[in-house]
């Protein structure tokens, strides 16, 4: 992904706006607490700091959006990014509290317009589609994670550095070294945009520019909103998300007094909801890979409203913490699902829209959640109630945490009816493909596999590989691959007499199983190195094969999904410990591919790029563009921090086909 030039430049600019506007947050509080004097006037100083940052989301959130379809989203950015950079000099120049809130005000504005045209131009900058959740992931995991760190470390460090240099009162400027600070981050950003990212203009721009107005296009928004049941759906289904995240946020306090902790408790559950949001946008491609990204999301809030009511009904604050995490994963896969649904499968013409009224829904559900959670708490007298015995309290967090689980289950379930283009095959064999694991192996061996839906550059680097390892001095085990199990497919299902699309499926597994059994398990068994030319991509095309061949006959063909369940079931789950990836785009693969129609290509290639997305410690992606002995070296240099060490003994390494 940080390969491709343009959207790597645009991660570094989104990871330096992140840190400034988590850094800005903390100086404006500061600040604002600091131009103030008193315990009421300091709070409502507070207050105001983040009134002002998110009122402006609720108001113009879809005028942020008209504008990203509308315009040349890259001059959008800049000019939003320049006016950021002046806005933030200023507040140290004026220096006063009416100042900073209108200031902030505005800033919030600029990023209001920036975030939309931003979000929008990630999926043109990209080379295929299905590498929109990678890049989502990439992002969030800066934005909500590394860029918090990194800011609350640089504002610690600006604030001790101006404590020991200008002494005890030195508090005020050293905030305003960190506010001006962020506007040069800023000017430098919108310097980077327009010199060094001209892809973020697009080809659609001038297309855009010349199409309806604004009024026209917000109501167009709106209507595609309503029309379209993908669209429908995900509002629904963050309407429920946020709002059972609003409901923990809203009553965490107390409820952790009910639990018998303090502050302590109260920021270890609140630390735990982020920890669970990690592990949530973690988990979720690797899920994605088994499970269409339009049921996982409805299935991800559904989980995510079961797991609120278990926390509703935790007796002790360590079962609290375990659910309270739950919640935060599930709610991790259903935020970065969501996010991967908008750029990949929204047009770019209304992609800007969709993306400003997602923000605008989850800030109000938000604010709404939590302005009304803590008085319908208070409306609830605690009682003590006897279950099985034992007397439990029931205050008001329990109810509403227990009412908030069950309307997010409920939306989740309304989401996922929306949302489900696969309405008559059941969601639970799904789940479970999901989470089954590989079957258990034995022996200290490694298996390499060279993936990619082009056979000869897979075999012919194959090849390489094993001659590179043996020269090394490793004992190497090379089963048939590639062509040879095409010929013994072939010759079972000809003397066999088979010609239906099942059975001349389950002979390639027949021959897949064999290999595996009688070569790859016992040669791992003894320590080698086994590479296999395309373990995955082989039956995968061979069952493509059989099913584009029975298509072309009239009868019926097989499903793509049943297909790879097959392919998994032939090798016993086996899985390589590293698999190279040749990654070629599809659009300049060739019509036929080892007797294989380009469609074919495509889709197996787009496999194996998500496959490679959701579990990037197992897989090398390397560009096969260069000569054969240039592609070679990258391989073999991106497996070295795998391979293990060769034998100590001299002798010949084994060839075993």
């Amino acid at each position: 992904m940080l390969a491709i030039p343009a959207f790597r430049r645009l991660w570094l600019v989104t990871s330096a706006a992140g840190i400034c506007d988590w850094m800005s947050l903390l100086a404006l509080s500061a600040l604002a607490t600091q131009l103030t004097s008193g315990y009421a006037a300091q709070s409502f100083a507070l207050g105001g700091v983040v009134a002002t940052k998110l009122f402006p989301a609720l108001v113009l959130g879809p005028l942020a959006g008209a504008l990203a379809d509308k315009f040349d989203r890259r001059r959008v950015m800049v000019v939003c990014d320049l006016l950021r950079f002046g806005l933030f000099v200023s507040i140290p120049l004026v220096g006063s509290l009416w100042w900073l809130f209108v200031a902030t005000f505005l800033i919030e504005i600029c990023a209001l317009f920036w975030i939309p045209a931003k979000d929008a131009s990630v999926p043109n900058l990209l080379r295929r589609p299905d590498q929109v959740e990678t890049a989502n992931q990439l992002n969030l995991v800066m934005t909500y994670g590394v860029a918090v760190i990194t800011a609350a470390s640089l504002f610690a460090v600006i604030t001790r550095v101006g404590g020991v240099v200008g002494g005890s009162g030195s508090a005020l400027p050293t905030v305003f070294v960190a506010l001006v600070m962020s506007g040069v981050a800023y000017l430098v950003i919108a310097l980077t945009v327009w010199f060094r990212i001209p892809e973020i203009s697009g080809r659609a721009t001038e297309r855009r520019a010349a199409g309806p107005g604004l009024i026209a296009m917000l109501r167009d928004g709106a209507s595609f909103v309503v029309r379209t049941p993908l669209v429908r759906g995900l509002v629904i289904g963050i309407v429920g998300a946020f709002a059972a995240g609003g409901t923990v946020v809203g009553s965490a306090t107390l409820y952790a007094a009910s639990l018998g902790g303090g502050n302590a408790a109260y920021g270890v559950l609140f630390a735990s909801v982020f920890v669970g949001l990690a592990f949530g946008m973690g988990a979720a491609p690797r899920m994605a890979r088994r499970i269409p990204h339009n049921r996982l999301f409805g299935a991800a809030i559904v989980a995510a409203g079961i797991a609120l009511v278990l926390v509703s009904v935790a007796p002790h604050l360590f079962v609290a913490i375990g659910a309270v995490m739950l919640v935060g994963g599930f709610a991790g896969i259903a935020f970065l699902t969501g996010l991967t649904i908008i750029g990949a499968q929204v047009a770019d013409e209304v992609r800007g829209r969709i993306v400003a009224f997602v923000q605008s829904i989850v800030r109000l559900t938000l604010l709404g959640s939590m302005a009304l959670v803590p008085l319908i708490v208070g409306v609830v007298n605690a009682r003590w109630i006897e279950v099985f015995g034992y007397p439990v309290l029931v205050d008001g967090t329990r109810v509403v945490m227990l009412a908030g689980g069950i309307v997010a289950a409920v939306v989740g379930m309304l989401a996922y009816r929306q949302m489900d283009d696969r309405r008559t095959e059941p969601i639970l064999p799904d789940l479970l493909a999901a989470l089954r694991r590989g079957e258990p192996r034995h022996g200290t061996g490694v298996l390499i596999a060279v993936e990619g839906a082009a056979a000869e550059e897979t075999t012919e680097q194959a090849a390489r590989l094993v001659r590179r390892l043996r020269a090394a001095g490793h004992l190497v085990v090379e089963p048939d691959g590639g062509e040879r199990d095409r010929e013994r497919w072939t010759a079972a299902t000809r003397e066999a007499a088979l010609s239906g699309p099942r059975a001349q499926a389950l002979a390639a597994a027949a021959v897949r199983a064999d290999q595996v059994e009688r070569v790859i398990r016992p040669a791992l068994a003894k320590g080698a190195v086994v590479v296999v030319d395309r373990f995955l991509v082989s039956p995968l095309v061979q069952f493509g094969v059989a099913a584009d061949r029975a298509s072309s006959a009239g009868q019926p063909g097989l499903d793509p999904s049943e297909l790879e369940s097959l392919a998994a079931w032939a090798t016993g789950r086996l899985r390589p410990d590293v698999s190279v990836l040749l990654d070629r785009a599809p659009v300049d693969a060739p019509p036929q591919v080892g007797g294989v129609a380009g469609e074919e290509h495509v889709r197996v290639q787009r496999l194996l790029t998500r496959m490679a997305a959701a579990e990037p410690h197992r897989y090398v992606v390397v560009d096969p563009d260069g000569s054969p002995e240039e592609v070679a070296e990258r391989v073999f240099s991106g497996l070295q921090p795998v391979l293990p060490k060769p034998p100590a003994h001299d002798g010949d390494a084994a060839v075993v086909r």
